[in-house]
């Protein structure tokens, strides 16, 4: 058997769950940027969060986020049909669990793009499908100013929101420690290589691997 054939057997016979890829960041640090960038490939499916904020300037409901009412998102808490949620500067955000779950069985990675609050509830979810499949990622800024000229920068927040936001994402960064990855943000291309690289590492991991039947190879 030449290499190429022995290669093709191998991919034959190997077959990998999905991964459950959560990116977190003190708000306004980038990761919405950087979780924009990831979306253009074929490498995950993102999966749209629920908010009941308003749309912002720009946003498409059902490709940005659903936006829903409280009644609505409530209803749905209710049901059981979220991972995780959370209220976050007011609002109610959180992911919807029966799109998760099916990607990750059909061996397709799934993209979070949520704040540290609801990557721990990920984390706490009694789901072993979930927890056996979570990679969680923190995006952190390199200081506060930093992260307050970024803020400032998006030129879409009141002043009041962006001292509330301020406020809460400094808090926020002292979670670094609770995430298994922390990336240091430098520039949209940086950030995009080191996470590619945290993701290249984890797709490898042989515990992720199942055969798909007897053979050996």
């Amino acid at each position: 058997m030449s290499a190429a054939e022995f290669s093709k057997e191998v991919r034959k016979t190997f077959r990998r769950r999905g991964i459950l890829f959560v990116v977190s960041a003190a708000s306004g640090t980038g990761k919405s940027t950087l979780c924009n960038s990831l979306r253009q490939s074929n490498d995950f499916i993102y999966s749209v969060s629920c908010t009941t904020r308003a749309p912002r300037p720009g946003e498409t409901d059902g490709e940005d986020y659903h936006f829903l009412t409280r009644e609505t998102f409530e209803a749905k808490v209710a049901a059981g049909e979220f991972i995780e949620h959370a209220q976050v500067h007011g609002n109610y955000y959180g992911t919807l669990k029966q799109t998760v779950l099916a990607a990750l069985a059909a061996g397709t990675d799934v993209l979070l793009d949520i704040d540290a609050q609801g990557a721990e509830s990920i984390r706490n979810n009694p789901d072993p499908e979930i927890a056996a499949s979570l990679v969680d990622v923190f995006i952190m800024p390199p200081t506060s100013e930093e992260l307050e000229r970024r803020l400032r920068k998006r030129g879409t927040e009141t002043e009041e929101s962006i001292l509330r936001r301020l406020a809460n994402g400094r808090e926020e960064m002292h979670r670094w420690s609770e995430f298994k990855y922390t990336i240091l943000s430098g520039s949209m291309e940086e950030d995009l290589i080191k996470f590619r690289a945290i993701m290249r590492a984890e797709r490898y991991l042989s515990r992720r691997l199942e055969l798909n039947d007897s053979k050996s190879v």
